[in-house]
């Protein structure tokens, strides 16, 4: 797909999430990707007008998975949650 992602959601069918989602990057060598901060910038708009609440809580349902709380404040979307690192690097000039 000549496309960066392909973003999967849906409202939860548990009380302990608002919506669920997927997210697949096939273009980027990435069947799926676990958990996508990315992604959940891009869906809270949608998922906060649709639900009319500002906080929210995901769960990316990867073979990994994982919980993203979200937050809008100031215009700002604001993410929180366990995170792994899975990169080090130093970039120099």
């Amino acid at each position: 797909m000549p496309v960066r992602g392909v973003i999967v959601t849906s409202r939860s069918h548990t009380k302990d999430f608002d919506f669920i989602s997927r997210f697949f990057s096939p273009a980027q060598g990435l069947a799926e990707d676990y958990v996508t901060g990315s992604a959940h910038c891009s869906l809270d708009p949608y998922w906060k007008n649709k639900l009319r609440k500002t906080d929210l809580i995901a769960y990316q349902a990867s073979e990994r998975g994982g919980i993203v709380k979200i937050k809008v404040l100031d215009g700002k979307v604001l993410l929180s949650g366990k995170a792994v690192t899975i990169f080090k690097g130093n970039l120099s000039v």
